[in-house]
Parts: structure tokens; C-alpha cells; sequence
């Protein structure tokens, strides 16, 4: 148990490597609610977020061309899609990327534990990880979207399906959302 306490408070002494520099708003909570446990830490985490990228698989530097955290307007989408196709006249991706959250825990079975109740508040696609002496649980939403919807510097569909796929997307963060309050409660 002392070699857990150890990783967690070298933990939380890290700082923030998200390109935001700070934990989504949505999820903000429920990690308060997992670090408050002796038994976890959470090593990462993201809400869901509506993003434009480069068509690559390799992450590098200016992949992203638009992110957003929040649910958005069709209109504001429209305006990032212009701009992320003047940007990049290759391929861009719409994406709408579900909640994942990463957390150490002390034991297996707290690992266990944390994955029952990751499972009863909805979450489907939960597993345990362990890297060396580290347990950790990765607990995901399987909530997403994903298309090519500009290239060689052209918006490949019309404003009509555009508002519908910031409609579905917008959907889709909200039942994500809806998962980590439940989650939160059950923890």
C-alpha cells in the first residue's frame, strides 16, 4: 500500500499535460470524487469533445484543427470547418470522441470494484490495464461519431447535414455526460 500512496501523491504533484491545461468541466467531479478515495487516483481523463483533425493516424503536433469540450451551434461549426479547410487542404476528419477516464487503484479488487460500478452506471467498454506493480482502470463511453467532411480545402457536405451531425454529436456528449453522473454517484 505504501508504493500506491507514493505513485499518488507523485501523481498529483505532475502537472496537467492536456493541451487545455486543466480537467473538463464535465468530469470535473467525478474525478474530485476518485481522488478523495484512498484506494484510487485518476492518471487521466477527458469528457468527450467535438474535433476537426488532419486525416493522420500518427498523433503529432497540429492534428487537431478544432476542439471543443462543449456542446456547439451549428453555425459555429460550420465557421470551424471553413476555417480548418483553408487551413489544411488535405483531408480534415469530424469526430465526436467519447469520455475516457484512466485511474490507478490500490488492489485488483478495488480495480474490480471501480469496473462493477463503472458497469452498473452504463459504461460498457471497461477493462483493467496493469503496467508492472500498477493496476489501473480504463473506463470508457462508446459514444462517437466519425467522418472525412472536408478535403483539398472543400467542405464535403451541406449546412443541412451539418446541423444534423452537430445535433447527433450533441446527443451523444449528453448521454456520455449522463454516464459520469451516475458514475459519480455510485462512487
Amino acid at each position: 500500500m505504501k508504493h500506491f500512496e507514493f505513485l499518488k501523491k507523485g501523481q498529483f504533484k505532475k502537472l496537467d499535460k492536456s493541451d487545455e491545461g486543466h480537467i473538463d468541466k464535465a468530469i470535473s467531479k467525478l474525478i474530485k470524487r476518485i481522488n478523495s478515495r484512498k484506494e484510487y487516483y485518476t492518471t487521466s481523463s477527458c469528457s468527450g469533445r467535438i474535433v476537426l483533425m488532419v486525416g493522420q493516424e500518427k498523433k503529432q503536433e497540429g492534428l487537431y484543427l478544432f476542439k471543443s469540450h462543449e456542446k456547439i451551434s451549428p453555425r459555429e461549426f460550420r465557421k470551424a470547418i471553413s476555417s480548418s479547410a483553408k487551413k489544411h487542404h488535405g483531408l480534415v476528419y469530424f469526430k465526436m470522441e467519447p469520455c475516457i477516464l484512466h485511474a490507478a487503484c490500490s488492489t485488483l479488487q478495488k480495480a474490480q470494484e471501480l469496473i462493477n460500478k463503472a458497469k452498473l452506471a452504463g459504461w460498457k467498454k471497461t477493462g483493467i490495464i496493469t503496467f508492472g506493480r500498477r493496476i489501473v482502470c480504463e473506463i470508457a463511453s462508446t459514444e462517437k461519431l466519425e467522418m472525412p467532411i472536408a478535403n483539398k480545402g472543400k467542405i464535403l457536405v451541406n449546412y443541412f447535414f451539418i446541423r444534423l451531425l452537430v445535433k447527433e454529436a450533441s446527443r451523444k456528449l449528453a448521454r456520455t455526460w449522463e454516464k459520469i453522473k451516475k458514475l459519480e454517484k455510485a462512487i
